[in-house]
């Protein structure tokens, strides 16, 4: 087992790198943190490498294999972390291939959201309902982002989360006869007046300014959720909650 202190290391600043969107962009490669992620990396057949602070073990359930090892001071690890209180433990992981192409009939597409735990909570609830993938448009934060990883908790390794182009998207749904309904309180719908046929894509969209109009100007029916109380809007994660599970019947 490798043990590394130096932070002068090629291999520690290669593994700094991938703290930034550009290296992990560059290499198909990104970082999480802590067991539990490490744990169902690992189920997922992704890991190239694990890193552990010293003084650190692996519990015995974590079926490692012949995955790489290597054990770092705690100042290194430090420096590695993205979470006030680290557990230890990270790991270097494999992303999908870019051109990834996933199939299925229930979808989620995601225009421009730009909060870390708000694309995570969706990516996680999206897992939760059984949806068949996640499209990730243009704008919206790297879905790699280790706040996003964190608040997915495992859900990017459980169905596909990939970018896409969201124009293309909704016509290729479209020609599968895939209904795309958009989210958006002008011209749109309570969406409990709506009924999906078992087959469908969701859109929603950024935080203040919701989905871009020519996205909406594309989809089958655009659905709002009403509010009762005095707020002015729902969290986009929570919208998205909701009206994932109602669409499912």
């Amino acid at each position: 087992m490798k043990y590394i202190q130096s932070a002068q290391n090629p291999q520690f600043k290669q593994w700094k790198k991938l703290l930034t969107k550009k290296e992990r962009d560059k290499t198909g490669t990104f970082l999480v943190e802590g067991f539990h992620l490490v744990e169902e990396a690992l189920k997922a057949n992704v890991i190239l490498e694990i890193i552990i602070s010293e003084g650190i073990e692996i519990p015995q359930r974590m079926d490692y294999g012949s995955t790489s090892i290597t054990t770092v001071s705690a100042d290194i690890f430090r420096e590695l972390s993205d979470t006030e209180t680290p557990q230890g433990v990270l790991a270097v992981c494999e992303a999908p291939k870019k051109d990834a192409q996933p199939e299925g009939k229930q979808f989620l597409l995601i225009d421009a959201v730009q909060d870390p735990g708000n694309l995570g909570t969706m990516i996680r609830t999206a897992d939760a309902a059984g949806i068949d993938a996640v499209i990730v448009g243009n704008g919206s934060v790297d879905t790699y982002n280790p706040k996003v990883i964190r608040s997915a908790q495992g859900s990017h390794f459980h169905l596909p989360v990939v970018r896409g182009n969201l124009t293309e998207w909704i016509e290729k749904l479209k020609d599968r006869n895939i209904e795309v309904f958009g989210t958006s309180l002008e011209n749109g719908h309570i969406y409990t007046e709506t009924k999906a046929a078992g087959s469908f894509a969701l859109l929603v969209g950024n935080e203040g300014n919701g989905v871009n109009t020519n996205l909406l100007a594309m989809t089958s029916r655009n659905l709002y959720i009403p509010i009762y109380g005095k707020s002015e809007s729902l969290n986009v994660a929570v919208a998205a909650g909701i009206l994932l599970y109602y669409l499912k019947g």
